[in-house]
């Protein structure tokens, strides 16, 4: 019993790692686990969005906050601005600015969203809707 514990706790910094990269899978995803759906809406030229993936993400806090929500990666536009396949996405989530940050139902029906960078403390605050 106690390695079965040891392996489930070894196991949850890669779940907290399991990211989407589609929309649809990550609310299938988000249906059969019950939980919400974070999407960082970015692109390959915003400074801030590559800061919250190499710092906040990564860190004690983002881990533990993405957790207990399903996260997608949305890229939405190339370094060069031409658009991805998922361009259509910043009028659908009204993107206001990069990095959109979005909490959203299994159904994709926006929750809450935050356009701009947060730290690593005042990120997992807003994940939890504090």
């Amino acid at each position: 019993m106690r390695a079965l514990a040891a392996l489930l706790i070894a196991a949850l910094p890669l779940s907290a790692q399991a990211w989407e990269h589609d929309l649809a899978a990550a609310q299938k995803r988000a249906k059969a686990e019950k939980k919400l759906i974070f999407a960082d809406v970015w692109t390959e030229w915003c400074g801030w969005c590559i800061k919250l993936q190499k710092d906040v993400f990564p860190s004690p806090e983002g881990k533990a906050a993405l957790a207990t929500v399903v996260p997608v990666s949305l890229k939405t536009q190339l370094r060069n601005g031409a658009p991805t396949e998922l361009k259509h996405l910043e009028e659908r989530f009204q993107v206001e600015g990069f990095p959109m940050l979005l909490i959203l139902d299994a159904d994709g029906n926006v929750v809450r969203s935050h356009a701009g960078y947060l730290p690593p403390k005042e990120f997992a605050a807003w994940v939890k809707g504090k």
